[in-house]
């Protein structure tokens, strides 16, 4: 379980395409922190640590295995070395849970059709599958790239989401200012829908039912 909020942008500085996929991470997470078998959240999707080492007094490395279908469901398949990544250790019981419960468990890829400048912040448009948008709420919550966010608005198929400076500083969301956003050149990103929202639409189906 993890609570959306970043704490340490990470690097991918190898990948192997074998069976399944491997990463290698750089991180400035210490190696004696990174259990065997523990899991980070690497850019929303909960991953789990299976080696790790230490390269300088500040740096570290852990690698991971990526299965099809970690592939096949997240952004995870586009990545190469030089790759950015959000990252989050796994929340622990007395932890402050600073943004919202997050379970690492991508729901969709998402568009980023629009980044428009609003004060010193970014507005960003965020098209989800069509099926996901009975989901979202004016005030919500939202998992984007496994950072933490609150839904502005909701439209007929998209959602507007406000990111302020710090939080462009201090995630790999800071690449959304290298490139053009537009609906012709959207952005990808991995989405996690608010797990209250999950079970509220889970029980009103059953409702519906009866």
């Amino acid at each position: 379980m993890f609570t959306g909020i970043i704490t340490d942008v990470g690097t991918v500085v190898h990948r192997e395409d074998r069976g399944d996929t491997l990463f290698r991470v750089e991180t400035a997470y210490p190696a004696e922190c990174m259990d065997i078998g523990a899991s980070i959240c690497c850019n929303g999707a909960c991953m789990t640590v299976i080696a790790t080492g230490q390269i300088s007094a500040a740096r570290a490395t852990f690698d991971f295995e990526a299965s099809a279908e970690s592939l096949s469901k997240t952004t995870m398949a586009g990545w190469m070395p030089g790759q950015r990544l959000n990252l989050e250790r796994s929340l622990s019981l007395g932890d402050e849970l600073g943004g919202h419960l997050v379970s690492g468990h991508v729901d969709a890829v998402a568009e980023v059709i629009e980044r428009a400048a609003e004060g010193d912040s970014w507005r960003l448009t965020i098209r989800p599958p069509a099926e996901l948008m009975p989901f979202f709420a004016p005030k919500g919550s939202v998992a984007l790239d496994g950072v933490s966010l609150t839904i502005n608005e909701v439209g007929a198929d998209s959602f507007g989401i406000n990111m302020i400076p710090h939080t462009q500083a201090v995630t790999a969301f800071a690449e959304l200012g290298n490139r053009p956003i537009s609906g012709t050149s959207p952005a990808l990103i991995n989405l996690e829908i608010d797990q209250l929202a999950r079970y509220v639409h889970r029980q009103l189906q059953f409702i519906t039912r009866t």
